[in-house]
Formats: C-alpha cells, structure tokens, sequence
C-alpha cells in the first residue's frame, strides 16, 4: 500500500495543483465571464469582519460538506450604517463562473432590483453577451471552464446570467485595454501565469502544514462513482482560499487581472452615481471583492452594513 501510493503521489499533486490552478481562475479570470438565500447577518459583528471573506464552505453538524456559498456584501454611506432602512447603496456580488443552476436564477431575479449592475467582461465596447451563448473553446481559459462545467455537471455563467438586462453597464478592460496595462506595467501572460503557480503551490504547502491533503482528495474523487460531486467538494476548498491566493495580484504594485481591472469598474460606480443611479451592484468574481472593499470604504466613503451569503454548488449527498 505505501508503495502504491507513493507511485502515484506525483500524479496526485499534479492533478491538485491544477485544481487549485483552476480555481484560481475561475475566481479571477482573465476573460470574466465567465439558489436561494442561506441567512443575512444585518448590521450585526461576524466572525469574519464584512468585505473579508467572500466564499466559503458550509458544513452540517457531523462536518459533511453542505454548499459553496458566496457573499452579497451592501455598502451605505459611513453616517447611515444602523438604518433599517436605506435608499442608497452599492452591492459587492461575489461570483463562481460556473455553478449551480439555481445560484445563477437566484442572480437574475436579484438584478432587475438594481438601477445598474456593473459587470465584469474583458471585451470590445458594445459587445452583447446573449443569454445562452457560453464560452468558446478557442479560449483556453473558456475550454478550461467548459471542461469544469461537463465533469462537475454544473452551469457556465455566461450561459446563464442575462446580461441583455437594460440595467446592466459593462465595467471592465476591452482586450486592447488589457493588453496595453499589461505592457505598461512590464507584465506578461507568461509572468502571470507563473505568478499563479507560485501561489497555488504556496497554498497547497500552507494546507499540508495544517495536515490537509487535497491531492488525495482529488485522487479520491476521481475514482469515486460519485466523482462530479467529490471533485466540487474538493475545488470548494480551494475557493475558500482564493483570497489569499490573489493577495499578490491586488493593491497599489497589484497586477492588470485585479487592481487595473477593479479601477475601471469603480470609474463606472463614479459615473452611475454622478448619473443619479441609487441603488447599484458590483458583479465581480470573488477574487476581485476584498480590493474592492478596501476602495469603497477609502475612496467612497461607504462602510459595510450587511452580509447575504447564496448557495453556488450544492454539496449535499444525494
């Protein structure tokens, strides 16, 4: 047995590395897109301090997996936190690009609430996702996400979300964009992606410290007959640790995948409300919220009043 599984650990801490590589990405992609409510905590302390945690695992009272939730996080004015009621705020809603069917109708119930949604998607001025229309495979970080969506029998964010919605305001970095802050920042797809690698293989260091094996978990799930929802278990785990993956890549030396892209959708947030736009949200993938956070409390003078979490994968055994 020992032999055994020492012949194998090396494929095991490969397939995890990816793992933890990909949720990574889905977190805070390059191209973006890319339930019903579990309980709100309003004005009252967390655990966690609001606008610092953003995903999380639920477990049930025997410690099984129950769901992969993400934050809705409302923001209001420093001098009206405490209010029951509001009438001006902005929503951090924190997305998994590919999930459940149910969390993406959860969404496009909640966004016809807003009078903008600013949403993320690396693409030309006036582009029109359609409802439906997915990822291309031509895309590698798309083939990436489509793969996920068929082995984890979950839903692609594109596909789903209806971005044809007239409150919805693109609020992020054309291809063009992208690719000029990157030279103008000296970075490369190449340092990038070995940024990436760097921390996903930092994290998995960090997990077998606390004497965590996630490569035998994917090992595990991959053999198991109930692998779509053993393989989710397993990546939820790498998402509740996707905010401090992404440290490196936010703040003033941050990169172009978070801190150029979040300045952009916050220019947005300053032209909705010069606009006279109340109530606003904020889609972005998770990675990109605690960044945000920080920019809204220093620069917009907001401070978090409460906190949503919504169901993206359900975990529970069938």
């Amino acid at each position: 047995m020992t032999c055994e599984s020492d012949h194998f650990r090396p494929l095991r801490q490969t397939i995890a590395c990816f793992l933890s590589l990909l949720a990574f990405c889905i977190g805070a992609q390059l191209y973006g897109q890319v339930a019903a409510p579990v309980r709100a905590d309003v004005d009252q302390p967390a655990e966690v301090p609001l606008g610092k945690e953003w995903v999380r695992m639920t477990r049930d009272q025997r410690g099984r997996p129950v769901a992969l939730e993400v934050a809705i996080v409302r923001y209001v004015p420093a001098d009206r936190v405490g209010q029951r009621t509001h009438n001006e705020w902005v929503d951090l809603v924190g997305a998994v690009h590919i999930g459940d069917l149910g969390y993406y109708q959860q969404l496009n119930q909640r966004f016809r609430q807003y009078d903008a949604v600013l949403y993320e998607l690396v693409a030309p001025k006036g582009t029109v996702v359609q409802q439906g229309q997915g990822t291309s495979n031509t895309n590698p970080l798309g083939a990436l996400q489509n793969g996920m969506k068929a082995m984890l029998e979950i839903e692609h964010q594109l596909e789903q979300v209806d971005y044809t919605q007239p409150n919805f305001v693109h609020a992020d970095l054309s291809p063009d964009e992208f690719l000029q802050s990157m030279e103008n920042l000296d970075e490369s797809f190449l340092q990038l992606y070995f940024r990436m690698i760097g921390q996903a293989v930092a994290e998995q260091s960090q997990q077998a410290a606390r004497g965590e094996s996630t490569d035998l978990d994917i090992f595990a799930a991959l053999l198991s007959k109930d692998r779509p929802r053993k393989l989710k278990i397993a990546l939820a785990k790498q998402f509740e640790s996707m905010e401090s993956m992404l440290v490196a890549f936010a703040g003033p030396d941050g990169s172009t995948l978070i801190t150029e892209r979040n300045k952009r959708a916050l220019e947005a947030l300053r032209q909705q409300q010069a606009a006279g736009k109340k109530k606003l949200a904020i889609f972005y993938g998770a990675g990109h919220l605690t960044d945000m956070h920080e920019q809204l409390v220093e620069q917009f003078g907001l401070k978090p009043a409460k906190i949503e979490w919504l169901e993206a994968w359900d975990l529970r055994k069938k």
